[in-house]
Parts: C-alpha cells; structure tokens; sequence
C-alpha cells in the first residue's frame, strides 16, 4: 500500500467517524465506534499496523498522520462519553425523589402445591415398605391400556372409560394400570413396584371429577403361593393406617375389575364422623378409597408370565380423592385454580 493511498484512506477513516460521532448518540453507540475504529481489530488499528510495509524513510511522516488521527478520535469519544454522563445524571435528578427509607414490596414465598405435598407422602409410605417407584408414559396404546389389561374390543368395562384418542391408534391412558404392564413386559419377579401419574377421561370438571387426574397403580409379583389375597390385605391395610393414622378401620368389599380376580374395593371408616354418618360419607359410615384385587390370569399372560407359576396383586388409587379426604376439601376444582388464598392454607 503506497503512501498517498495510506493518506487517503486515513483521512476517509476520520470522516466516516467523526461523522457517525456527531449524530445523537447512547452510549452503546459511541461504544460501537470506538471498537469498530480503535478496537483490536479497527479500523485505524489494522491501518497503524500496515505500515511496516512502507520504505522506512515514509513511515514517521504516515505514523505521526495516524497518532494524530488516533489521539483525535480518542478525545472526541471521550468528551462524550463524559457529555452522555451529564446527561444521565441531569435526567435522574429531574425524576420524582426516591426515599430508599422506605420499606420495600414484599413477596411472598412459594409453597409446594397440595397435591404434590400428598402424593410425596404416599411415595414415601410405598418406599418405606418396599416398594420401588416406576414412572411411565401418559401417551399409550391400545394394547397397554386396555388389551394387556383384559379388556378385549368389546367389552362392556371399556365404556367405563371414555377415552381421548390421538392419530395413529395412539390414547391418553385412562388409567396408571398401564404402568404394571409396561414394568412386566420388561422385568421378571419378584416386583414390588408403584406408578404414580396423570390420566385421562371425558369428564366434566365437577367437585369430585376432571377430565385430567393422578393416580398412583402398585403391584406385586411373585412365585404361585407367595402372593395370596391376604398380604394384599394386609399391605393395604398398612398403607391406609400409616397414611390415615394407626386408628384408621379398613374394609374390604367383593367387586368388579377387567385385570384383577377377585377383585376389591377398600374402604376407610369415615374420618370426619367416625362411622356415625356424615355428607362426606353419604351417611354410610365409610368412605371409598381404591380399588385392588389378585392378577388376572390373562393378565399375567399378556406379558409372558406363566399363571401356574407366578401371581400377583394390583392396586389403584385416585390421588385427588386422598388429598380431599386428608386434607378435609370438599371441591377437587380447587386443586386446580391455583387460587393463592387456597393453597396457602398448606
């Protein structure tokens, strides 16, 4: 590069500087500048830097031009870094006068939700009684949501269930049962496992129903004879007593479910009234908890267990219904207004 081209570009340099200076400027502005002229790699920098391939007898006379333009464009970001400065602190003065005597806002802290407080009380009673907590999908197919479960295309238990479908035969499960055949499928007895999660039904939102809810399934699995009727009973009486108190009474009643033979419904003697009859209870003493029952036979085969040598018991248990009962709410709605008034109380 010759000298008079050096020059040239030089003098085109503090032009298109000073001209960008001189226009109405923030801070992050100017900033911009200096960098793009005077940084590292500027402008002005990579210039002072060519020089070195001058004749040596040119380079003072160029160096002395580009200092001159350096030491030019150093003094004019400055006096506005300082004019900008000024600026700021006449604008803060003129704002309305801040008392920093003054006590500052409050925020209130963050609780953990009802819901969530409940159903970490029930995983550690499972845990501490064995029992290993599996987590598995909210999305399923037909097979691991009613198929494996006994439930064959036509059967009447189906329209218990009335289900969200997706595109490609895929369903929002209707139930956490799918949990006990997506861990059998892939693990062989012993199995003493929970899944807690969320399901699906086309219900109304009601004070005891939504179209969203949690349960939690558990289940049991060991050889034919180790596993009988009665330490399911006994497992959930121990459940129910460590969660509802070591008074609570227990019941169980013959029922109907697809998956399970025989199958149960367990119930708690009315906490609120204790057994004298109340609106909780619909005056009958008790209250309905969950439902339970041996391993179907099919069941079982579904996921290549051979019932000759295997048996097991299942469980189900609808988490909204023990938060209303522990926690003495009336309307399940309110676990989901996220109303701060509500869910301060826990």
């Amino acid at each position: 590069m010759s000298t008079s081209t050096i020059r040239e570009r030089l003098e085109e340099i503090r032009r298109q500087a000073l001209e960008a200076l001189s226009q109405s400027l923030e801070p992050a502005q100017v900033e911009s500048v200096r960098v793009r002229v005077l940084g590292r790699n500027g402008e002005l920098t990579e210039l002072i830097r060519s020089l070195r391939s001058l004749p040596e007898h040119e380079r003072p006379v160029v160096g002395q031009l580009a200092n001159q333009l350096k030491r030019e464009l150093e003094e004019r970001i400055e006096a506005l870094a300082r004019e900008l400065r000024r600026r700021r602190i006449e604008q803060s003065l003129a704002q309305p006068a801040l008392d920093v005597t003054l006590p500052g806002m409050e925020f209130g802290r963050g609780r953990i939700h009802p819901l969530t407080q409940i159903t970490g009380q029930i995983l550690e009673i499972w845990t501490a009684m064995g029992f290993e907590v599996a987590l598995t999908p909210d999305i399923e197919d037909d097979f691991h949501n009613f198929g494996a479960l006994n439930f064959p295309p036509d059967h009447p238990a189906r329209e218990m269930q009335d289900t969200f479908f997706l595109e490609g035969g895929r369903l929002l499960r209707t139930h956490t049962s799918n949990g006990q055949i997506r861990v059998m499928e892939r693990r062989r007895p012993p199995l003493a496992v929970v899944c807690p999660g969320t399901c699906y039904r086309r219900d109304e939102l009601s004070v005891r129903y939504s179209p969203m809810f949690s349960q939690l399934e558990g289940f049991m699995v060991d050889d034919f004879g180790k596993v009988t009727m009665a330490h399911l009973k006994g497992t959930l009486t121990e459940f129910l007593r460590a969660f509802f108190g070591p008074e609570a009474d227990v019941r169980f009643r013959a029922s109907f479910f697809p998956f399970t033979e025989p199958s149960a419904e367990t119930d708690v003697r009315c906490i609120f009234c204790k057994g004298a009859g109340c609106r909780v209870c619909k005056q009958s003493g008790w209250i309905e908890i969950l439902g339970c029952g041996m391993i179907h036979p099919n069941v079982l085969r579904a996921v290549g267990y051979d019932p000759q040598k295997h048996a097991g018991f299942a469980f189900g248990m609808g988490l909204e219904r023990l938060a209303l009962i522990r926690l003495g709410v009336e309307d399940m709605r309110l676990f989901f207004e996220n109303d701060l008034r509500f869910l301060a109380q826990f």
